[in-house]
């Protein structure tokens, strides 16, 4: 990523020198490009991604806000908080022989990655085939790969019409943003590049006319006064010098600016990543999965509700009372999964058996989720999450569910009871 922001001019030459001569010094001269969106001490000394960095780049037609994910499988939370903020998805595989096999095969990130997207409303995917450059450009390769995806997106919910694959070697900038360099590569690709793929994504529809859902995904104190969020708005409208409603709790804060896309702006709308700067409030009010809403419209809040579910590919098929990590958005919470009701049609809907004793893979089933508690105390009573059901707010009614650090499943909120 940190080479294609070079490309389209975000990141500028002397801020490459010193990633390069940095990366260099620290022993990790290959993750020099990285060092553009890793910006932690511990993230450069691993040479890993571990949290959501965020950045913009224009191509011809569109603005793009990139969130850039971790993909190593102990940072799948902090991937699943970006994701949950995405509109499009752009995947990066390693065509290096046997890493692409690594990723691919089964439990790999690869294929969990496209998951949790797909069953976070994100319909629309570019593929980047990277590191083509150290298989010589070689075209049965770059074939083979796209060859074994296209069943697995087509299965996981992503149409062919909206899936794209693109050949790049993105060390040596090469079919990043021009195809030139690569006499190997144009003897048999006449393609787009990969910019030519971002700009023809299509921005999907905004809910501006519901009510404001705008859930935190991070927040820090602003250089003056006031109390600074992140998140991305799922649905309505905020302006500066509105009053919020901050759930859970009793609290309200004032909106004192509005940042997006590096500016200040007077308001802005659903879809949009942005920044608000609060005051009138106190931090310890403020957490991570928070939901800004209208004092006169407040989200529901949560402990126990319906949800229609598909199980994905689970070693130990699922009972009622199993225990489970609820996601939504960027908070995560324990629940079990309190009632198993019926097993559906993952065709039709219709219902194909009620009161199943299991859900084994591939079943698609409506349960009854509960939170759980994270005291130890046996009397204390889970506290509530702002949720709202799929029919009213379909940001807000998508759920994940992990046990044992492995995704087993993912649907929609139905119904809230309390």
């Amino acid at each position: 990523m940190g080479r294609l922001l070079y490309e389209t001019g975000r990141l500028d030459e002397k801020t490459r020198v010193a990633n390069e001569r940095g990366s260099s010094k620290a022993g990790k001269s290959s993750f020099s490009w990285a060092w553009g969106l890793d910006g932690t001490t511990e993230e450069r000394e691993r040479g890993i991604t571990m949290d959501i960095a965020l950045q913009s780049l224009r191509t011809p037609h569109r603005q793009v806000t990139i969130l850039d994910a971790p993909g190593h499988k102990d940072f799948v939370p902090n991937m699943i908080s970006g994701a949950s903020q995405a509109d499009c998805a752009l995947l990066v595989v390693d065509a290096s022989h046997g890493e692409f096999e690594a990723g691919f095969d089964r439990g790999g990130q690869t294929r969990e990655h496209l998951i949790l997207v797909r069953s976070l409303g994100v319909s629309q995917v570019v593929v980047a085939v990277n590191k083509l450059d150290m298989v010589r450009w070689d075209r049965d390769r770059f074939e083979d790969i796209c060859s074994q995806m296209r069943p697995f997106l087509l299965q996981s919910g992503f149409h062919p019409s909206k899936t794209q694959f693109v050949p790049v070697g993105a060390m040596d900038g090469i079919n990043l943003v021009e195809i030139s360099g690569a006499a190997e590569l144009t003897s048999w690709y006449k393609g787009p590049t990969l910019v030519d793929c971002l700009d023809k994504l299509e921005p999907p529809s905004r809910d501006i006319v519901s009510p404001l859902r705008f859930p935190i995904s991070n927040i820090f104190k602003g250089q003056s006064a006031g109390i600074g969020v992140t998140g991305r708005l799922c649905s309505g409208v905020v302006q500066v010098g509105e009053r919020l409603r901050v759930l859970p709790g009793d609290e309200t804060a004032a909106v004192k600016s509005i940042e997006a896309e590096e500016e200040n702006v007077p308001w802005a709308m659903a879809g949009q990543n942005t920044t608000l700067f609060l005051t009138g409030i106190d931090a310890i009010h403020l957490s991570i999965g928070t939901v800004l809403c209208p004092p006169t419209d407040v989200v529901p809040l949560a402990t126990i509700f319906t949800a229609r579910i598909i199980i994905f590919d689970v070693q130990v098929p699922i009972t009622a009372g199993a225990s489970v990590e609820l996601f939504h958005h960027s908070r995560d919470v324990p629940a079990t999964v309190s009632s198993l009701l019926t097993t559906l049609d993952r065709a039709s809907g219709a219902v194909i058996k009620k009161k199943p004793r299991v859900l084994t893979k591939g079943t698609s089933a409506e349960v009854q989720i509960s939170l759980r508690s994270t005291s130890l105390s046996s009397a204390s009573t889970a506290r509530p999450i702002p949720l709202e059901s799929f029919s009213v707010n379909k940001d807000m009614g998508r759920i994940l569910l992990r046990r044992g650090g492995e995704t087993i499943g993912a649907g929609i909120v139905l119904e809230i009871f309390g």
